[in-house]
């Protein structure tokens, strides 16, 4: 994505950040409605699962998606890595990211599979490109990993709480290089009616084992929508060494508009 395309991509209208607390209550009811029928969903082989918590939150955050995908049988871990406020928890240079999913894989005896929601899914794939020898694949939630770093609603935020700056020469390079597929294969799963961020930083180039799934979802319905729920299980469900795109089945069909190999905007 070049530099010239990024500066395009603006943050999401205020009327979708307005809504987000609403539709996350919404989400979450519906969420309650559906859980019969997300048992139902694909299981896998219960490999290891670490779930990485979105900006300025912490693993409570996650903890719907977590016990649903315990449920489903995986070995579920947590980051315990406290609040995420970026290379203050995940390290300078993601070294407590990385030494957290060794001891899972040494723990269990498998790779890991990692999903993370905002700038979980960020700190997720930088740890993918630093040493993907202990994972199996990635997932993300509404994760900004390229684009335009200011074309979000929390911009200010994040430069307050963290201490780096959106328009850094770090935070350029990060961006520039976001779009590229990973060496395991990932699955971007984006709103266009995010309200924090937007939805083109969201997204990746595809190849044979990457894509981008749409979802009707808000940002923080990302750990609460059942339809995200399914997803996840779906593509957690593959075979190790096997790897297929999304179809959308099942009661959630109907929240995915569009799916597959989402060319970048």
């Amino acid at each position: 994505m070049t530099a010239k395309h990024s500066a395009g991509i603006r943050r999401p209208q205020l009327g979708w950040t307005m809504l987000e607390s609403p539709r996350f209550v919404a989400e979450a009811g519906m969420l309650a409605m559906a859980w019969p029928m997300l048992l139902r969903a694909p299981r896998g082989d219960g490999h290891a699962v670490m779930v990485l918590p979105g900006f300025a939150t912490n693993d409570a955050m996650t903890g719907l998606l977590r016990c649903y995908l315990a449920r489903l049988g995986y070995a579920v871990f947590p980051w315990e890595l406290g609040w995420n406020l970026d290379q203050h928890s995940a390290g300078e240079n993601g070294e407590h990211v990385a030494a957290r999913i060794e001891a899972i894989a040494a723990e269990t005896g498998h790779k890991v599979s990692l999903v993370g929601w905002s700038l979980g899914g960020v700190i997720a794939r930088e740890a993918a490109r630093r040493d993907h020898g202990a994972l199996r694949q990635v997932i993300t939630l509404g994760s900004p990993f390229t684009g335009n770093p200011r074309a979000t609603s929390l911009s200010t935020l994040y430069e307050l709480l963290t201490g780096n700056k959106v328009s850094s020469d770090s935070t350029a390079e990060r961006y520039s290089r976001g779009h590229h597929p990973l060496l395991v294969p990932s699955s971007a799963i984006f709103s266009r009616s995010d309200g924090i961020t937007a939805w083109e930083n969201c997204v990746s180039a595809t190849d044979a084992r990457t894509e981008n799934i749409e979802v009707h979802c808000s940002h923080f319905g990302f750990v609460s929508n059942p339809a995200v729920f399914w997803a996840v299980a779906d593509r957690l469900a593959q075979p190790e060494g096997t790897w297929s795109p999304f179809v959308p089945r099942g009661p959630f069909a109907g929240f995915f508009p569009e799916t597959g190999h989402h060319p970048i905007p």
